[in-house]
C-alpha cells in the first residue's frame, strides 16, 4: 500500500504489516483514504479529529444553504383591486424572502368560460413581482383552476 505520513508527505509503498508498526509508534490511527487506487492508499491521522473535522465542514456547509419552501397564493377571478393588492404583496413578501410562490385562481361555475380574464390576472401578478422573482412555469389550466409558480432572483 502507498503509505501519507500524519503531516502529509508520502512514506512510500510498504507492506500492511509495517504501516499498521508505524501508526501504532506514533499514537494514530492508519486510516484507508482510497481504496480503489492500485495500491491503495493509506494515512496515519487521528480518526476521531478527523470524523469531527468533517462533521464540523458538513454541519457549515448546511447552515448556509437555502432552504426554499413554496407558499401558496389564491385568488378569484372576480377579485377587486384592493384584495389583489395584498396577495401581490403576500406574495412580493414569500419573494423577498427567498421561498418559491404557487399562485392559483379559482374558477367557479360559468367562469370557466373566461380563461383570458384569468391570464390577465397572472401578467398582472407578474408585471408586479418582475423585480424581485420570475414564472418558472407559465400559467396553465388544471380542472377549475389556473396554477403559475414564481421563483425568486437569486443574487450570487
Amino acid at each position: 500500500m502507498r503509505l501519507i505520513s500524519a503531516d502529509g508527505s508520502q512514506v512510500g509503498i510498504i507492506s500492511t504489516v509495517d504501516a499498521m508498526r508505524l501508526s501504532e509508534e506514533k499514537g494514530l490511527d492508519l486510516v484507508e483514504v482510497a481504496p480503489q487506487a492500485n495500491p491503495p492508499v493509506c494515512k496515519i491521522m487521528d480518526y476521531g479529529k478527523y470524523k469531527y473535522e468533517q462533521a464540523k465542514k458538513t454541519k457549515k456547509a448546511k447552515k448556509n444553504q437555502n432552504v426554499m419552501n413554496v407558499k401558496e397564493v389564491q385568488m378569484g377571478l372576480k377579485i377587486e383591486a384592493h384584495d389583489f393588492n395584498v396577495k401581490l404583496r403576500m406574495a412580493r413578501k414569500f419573494l423577498e424572502n427567498k421561498d418559491k410562490v404557487k399562485v392559483r385562481v379559482k374558477f367557479r361555475g360559468r367562469e370557466l368560460m373566461h380563461k383570458d380574464l384569468g391570464f390577465g390576472l397572472m401578467n398582472r401578478l407578474i408585471e408586479g413581482i418582475e423585480d424581485l422573482g420570475k414564472v418558472e412555469s407559465k400559467p396553465k389550466m388544471e380542472g377549475r383552476n389556473m396554477f403559475m409558480i414564481l421563483t425568486p432572483n437569486i443574487d450570487t
